[in-house]
């Protein structure tokens, strides 16, 4: 009786454990409201399932727990919030138990910027998004107005809120090179580096639909090609099949499926 009365209270304690943690994880909890924003603006959300759309809010409540979002020159809405919140998921969707460690903030600006992070009286405002290096380690910046037009019918083939998260999946190994090695098994990531660099020849020979921005270097090719990749799923298979199979074995989806 005593060992059982033990047993109970062992239990018990767990639980409240748990609960308390489950609390501690869970400050923010997405009301209806903001559930209706993720389906209005959230194509990838709206297309999953029932349960899968609460492992997906799931994910979004711990993002926004973990993550300050500040508007520089702007008052952050939820919309903001859940855009942001929904490019930092979406690559890590099918990664149960994975997080993001390398940033802590991210800072939203209404429209593009320059190398200083100035974005009122400059000539050179062309930056949409960055991830922050040096002193600004752990920061990200983006662009209300290019963050809104990655989630618009209209963005293409582009994301840049996608885009500047996959650059911290790419830096989660320890370099920021357009190598997956975290992602992808071991013996796929020669054969990821070869094609890498065969579509870059020939999107420098202009004989490729993929946006010119990703023969800038392989970590820029890696996120530009990642957000080809969920924006347009179906084209990106059909055009550039080996490259679909290699992103969907690092992100573990396969969106064209649907």
């Amino acid at each position: 009786m005593i060992y059982f009365s033990i047993l109970v209270a062992l239990v018990i304690c767990f639980t409240l454990f748990q609960r308390k943690r489950k609390r501690i994880l869970t400050q923010v909890i997405l009301n209806d409201a903001q559930k209706q924003l993720l389906a209005q603006h959230i194509d990838f959300y709206r297309n999953l399932n029932d349960t899968d759309k609460l492992y997906f809010e799931d994910k979004i409540e711990q993002f926004l727990d973990a993550v300050h979002i500040e508007g520089v020159g702007l008052d952050v809405t939820d919309t903001d919030r859940l855009m942001i919140a929904s490019s930092a998921v979406i690559p890590i969707f099918a990664f149960k138990d994975w997080s993001y460690r390398n940033v802590t903030n991210v800072l939203l600006y209404p429209d593009t910027f320059d190398e200083e992070y100035q974005y009122e009286e400059s000539d050179e405002r062309h930056i949409m998004g960055m991830v922050g290096s040096g002193y600004m380690n752990g920061q990200m910046i983006l662009s209300r107005k290019a963050l809104q037009k990655g989630f618009s019918r209209q963005s293409g083939a582009s994301n840049t809120g996608i885009h500047e998260f996959v650059h911290l999946l790419d830096k989660s190994d320890g370099a920021t090179d357009g190598i997956p090695e975290g992602m992808l098994p071991h013996e796929f990531i020669k054969p990821w580096v070869r094609i890498m660099h065969q579509e870059i020849h020939k999107i420098e020979e202009g004989r490729s639909d993929i946006d010119p921005y990703a023969a800038t270097n392989e970590a820029e090719f890696f996120a530009v090609v990642s957000e080809y990749f969920f924006e347009k799923p179906d084209k990106f298979q059909a055009k550039h099949p080996q490259l679909y199979e290699m992103l969907s074995k690092a992100f573990g989806q396969d969106p064209a499926k649907g």
